[in-house]
């Protein structure tokens, strides 16, 4: 089997498993890096090769200008997707990450690279739109809305220093979520699962099985105790799912 080892800006690859049968590529929420993935990684590895994708504007990236478009992140992520296809690649994303993931695989399809699966986590499907606008308040109302949803470590939002690093990062990211316009066209042929949590005040039930108007494959609806970070406390059950589906 031929392996792609490069990693490149975008991609990290915490536990590298080049005989890996399949590979998992996943996909941060807004504000998040690809460290939220590296207990995935180290859970999953050797059976899994796991990459996390890193957005520009954080951690190692953070003198990058951020990219406030889901998009152009797909845009941007073809190039560095692509190669990892030498195996069978399942997509996992997380709120604005699950979004990009969707358009990231309708880009790869087109092409003819077809994803063993798409993992949307914690997001509304494309075709359901609500009218959000909290990247335009002060950050005050910004760190608000972090905090409601439980995203961030409270030590983090304690601290102004860090703060001040990371919020550009979210706020960038909060537009892109929150502008993202699904542009109607061919739906992907792959398995969808759509994953969320019952108390998720950013996904209702129904917004949540509307992802199964996107493919023309099979569709799986699953919901999990919690919020909108339901993964933080549920992950034993979601890498189950995700290992039963690469089975």
């Amino acid at each position: 089997m031929t392996t792609q080892t490069a990693t490149g800006a975008w991609v990290r690859r915490f536990h590298p498993a080049p005989d890996a049968p399949h590979r998992l590529i996943c996909f941060p929420h807004a504000g998040g890096a690809a460290s939220f993935y590296f207990p995935v990684s180290r859970a999953m590895s050797p059976g899994v090769d796991v990459l996390a994708i890193q957005y520009p504007g954080r951690q190692d990236r953070r003198a990058e200008p951020c990219v406030d478009s889901i998009p152009a992140l797909a845009d941007a992520l073809v190039d560095e997707v692509r190669p990892w296809f030498d195996r069978p690649v399942t997509f996992f994303g997380h709120s604005m990450g699950a979004s990009l993931a969707f358009e990231l695989a309708s880009r790869l399809e087109a092409e003819g690279h077809v994803l063993h699966g798409l993992f949307a986590s914690g997001r509304r499907a494309p075709s359901t739109v609500r009218d959000e606008r909290v990247h335009l308040r002060d950050d005050e109302g910004l760190i608000a809305d972090i905090t409601r949803l439980s995203g961030t470590d409270t030590q983090v939002l304690g601290d102004p220093e860090i703060l001040r690093m990371i919020l550009p990062a979210v706020r960038a990211d909060y537009r892109a979520a929150e502008t993202y316009r699904w542009t109607p066209g061919p739906r992907l042929s792959c398995p969808v699962f759509a994953l969320t949590g019952d108390a998720d005040p950013q996904v209702t039930l129904e917004e949540a099985r509307a992802w199964g108007e996107h493919t023309t494959g099979s569709f799986t609806l699953e919901a999990f105790p919690g919020g909108h970070f339901f993964l933080n406390s549920q992950a034993a059950r979601v890498m189950s799912s995700i290992k039963a589906h690469l089975r």
